[in-house]
């Protein structure tokens, strides 16, 4: 049985940071990529964040970039976003969810993946 719980939202000043964690079952990591997506009121979900399942290689929206980082634990079966310098902007709940993939990029376009976990609610505010 497969299952994708994700955690580490919380309320976070400006500028702040946040570890977000996407714990893994019923996957190998080495054969799924792994993306983080967000999604505020009122607007359509998006892509933050992926991970290749292949390569370890990462891609990142341009938004985000520079200021966040993903990175998987094998071993804990987990997969990280840490999130810095937040904005406002950041706020929304994140999602984590799971593709089968095994070229070396992965994508992050939410049509493409098939495994969902539940959300956790990111917000930054003063």
């Amino acid at each position: 049985q497969w299952q994708l719980v994700a955690s580490g939202g919380g309320l976070v000043q400006p500028g702040g940071s946040l570890k977000l964690s996407c714990a893994v079952s019923g996957f190998n990591l080495d054969l799924y990529d792994i993306g983080w997506f967000r999604q505020a009121p009122g607007k359509e979900r998006e892509g933050v964040s992926c991970i290749s399942s292949s390569s370890g290689s990462a891609n990142y929206v341009d938004s985000v970039r520079g200021r966040f980082t993903i990175s998987r634990d094998n071993a804990k079966n987990t997969v990280y976003l840490q999130m810095s310098s937040l904005k406002p902007e950041d706020t929304a709940v994140y999602y984590c969810a799971a593709r089968y993939d095994v070229l070396p990029a992965c994508l992050t376009t939410s049509g493409e993946y098939d495994y969902w976990g539940q959300g956790t609610q990111v917000t930054v505010s003063s």
